[in-house]
C-alpha cells in the first residue's frame, strides 16, 4: 500500500501523506526519500507542498507500534538505519533547492512536528489540530540536530516552553509567534492559501539551494557530527 502520493499543480509538487496518522517507520521514511527525489527530478517544479489526506492528523511522529517491538527484539541495526534515514530526510528538506511548504491540516506531534520544522514555511488550519512536542512525557530526548533546526522554525522562548511542558498549541498561537505563515479557517482555506503561496515562487534552484546551504551550514554539521554517536549507541530514550 502506498504511504504517499505525488501530484503536480502547475509548477507546484504536492506530496500527500496517505497513511492515516502518518507515523514514521522504515517503510514511511524510505518512501518519503524516494518521493523527494522524484520532486527534484522534475525541473518544472518550483515549490513543494507536504500535506496529509487524514481528516485529523498531519503526522503523529514515530511509529511506536514498530519501534517498541523492534527495541524489545533487539533489532538495533534496523533502528539505527531508520534514524540515519530520518536524518537524511531532514537534511534533504533543509537543503532542498526549491521552497518546501508544510500544509498542516491536523495534529503534528513529536517527530511529525519536527518534520514540519525542517520545511521552509508552514501553514496550519485553525479549526482542527494541535502542534506538540510530547517527548518530555515519553522519555524521548531530542537529538541535537533536531534541536538545531526546530530553533530556526520558532522563537527560542516558545520552543523552550513547548519542549519542557509538552503543551499542545493551536494555529492562532503559532501564527502570533510566526512559527506558521498563516492560520487558516479550514482545510479548504489551508490548501488554497498554501498553494497560492507556493505558486508565487519562481526562483532558480542554484541560488535558492546555495542560500539554504549557507544558511543551514551549522545545522547540517550538528546533524552529521553530534547525532551520530547517540544513534550508534542507541541513546534514544531515557
Amino acid at each position: 500500500m502506498s504511504l504517499t502520493t505525488l501530484e503536480t499543480n502547475g509548477s507546484v509538487a504536492i506530496l500527500t501523506m496517505t497513511n492515516d496518522e502518518n507515523r514514521h517507520n522504515p517503510a514511511f521514511v524510505a518512501e518519503l526519500k524516494a518521493q523527494l527525489g522524484a520532486v527534484l527530478g522534475n525541473e518544472n517544479h518550483k515549490a513543494l507542498i507536504i500535506t496529509s489526506s487524514d481528516e485529523k492528523s498531519w503526522s503523529l511522529g514515530i511509529d511506536t507500534d514498530w519501534l517498541m517491538p523492534a527495541m524489545q527484539q533487539q533489532q538495533y541495526a534496523q533502528i539505527q538505519a531508520f534514524m540515519y534515514d530520518m536524518d537524511e530526510v531532514f537534511k534533504t528538506l533543509l537543503l532542498f533547492p526549491i521552497p518546501v511548504i508544510a500544509a498542516i491540516n491536523g495534529h503534528a506531534f513529536g517527530n511529525g512536528a519536527i518534520l514540519s520544522c525542517a520545511c521552509d514555511f508552514r501553514f496550519m488550519r485553525s479549526d482542527r489540530g494541535f502542534f506538540c512536542f510530547p517527548e518530555v512525557d515519553l522519555s524521548i530526548p531530542f537529538l541535537p540536530g533536531m534541536i538545531a533546526f526546530v530553533k530556526k522554525a520558532m522563537p527560542y522562548y516558545r520552543f523552550n516552553e513547548m519542549k519542557l511542558t509538552g503543551r499542545r498549541v493551536g494555529a492562532s498561537e503559532l501564527a502570533n509567534d510566526h512559527v506558521i505563515e498563516q492560520a487558516c479557517d479550514d482545510d479548504e482555506d489551508l490548501q488554497a492559501k498554501a498553494l497560492a503561496f507556493a505558486q508565487g515562487f519562481d526562483k532558480k534552484r542554484a541560488i535558492f539551494g546555495e542560500h539554504k546551504k549557507r544558511l543551514h551550514k551549522e545545522i547540517i554539521a550538528i546533524i552529521d557530527e553530534e547525532n551520530k554517536p547517540l544513534i550508534d549507541n542507541l541513546q534514544l530514550m531515557v
